[in-house]
């Protein structure tokens, strides 16, 4: 796996969002910033993730996501419960996905990071097919953006404390650190 010249994943799946913009410094990438996420909440692959990041989302199909109606938000990719990808965002733009947040002091994370939505709750254990395919991709944004490192890998919950939880409990932080470890 390895990211273009144009900063898509090469071979992967492409759902273009409109909710994304020009980042301040396109060559300041130094954040992966990972998300849980699901649509109704504990719900998956119903499709509404992407419908919510295209902005196709029809909020009146469950009450769960009335809340959604008129939210504008995007992320980088997606990775399902079997591990297929989506990109919706360039890595060189900024996707709308931390909303309020910072990081050892810096604020607007969505500014500097990638966001990796990740199906699932915080309750629900992730897949070995998603822990597999998050370490793949981590593996190819590594190379490409050097200013990115292992301790720039987060949690949504921690860099929007009090406001976020995802990914959760549920994700097993040494695990994803041992696979990405030589």
């Amino acid at each position: 796996m390895k990211v273009t010249d144009d900063h898509w994943l090469q071979g992967v799946r492409r759902r273009l969002s409109p909710n994304a913009n020009a980042r301040p410094d396109p060559e300041d990438i130094s954040l992966v910033v990972v998300h849980g996420i699901s649509l109704p909440p504990g719900e998956f692959g119903t499709g509404q993730v992407e419908a919510l990041f295209t902005n196709t989302l029809d909020t009146t199909r469950h009450p769960a996501l009335a809340d959604l109606n008129g939210v504008r938000v995007s992320s980088h990719l997606l990775i399902s419960r079997r591990g297929r990808l989506t990109q919706f965002v360039p890595f060189d733009r900024r996707a709308w996905h931390a909303g309020e947040s910072s990081h050892r002091g810096r604020p607007n994370c969505n500014d500097y990071s990638i966001g990796i939505e990740v199906e699932g709750t915080d309750r629900t254990a992730y897949t070995d097919s998603q822990y597999r395919r998050l370490m793949e991709v981590l593996k190819a944004l590594f190379s490409r953006y050097p200013r990115l490192s292992l301790a720039g890998v987060v949690g949504h919950a921690e860099v929007a404390p009090g406001r976020k939880t995802d990914p959760g409990r549920a994700f097993d932080w040494p695990r994803l650190l041992t696979m990405l470890t030589p």
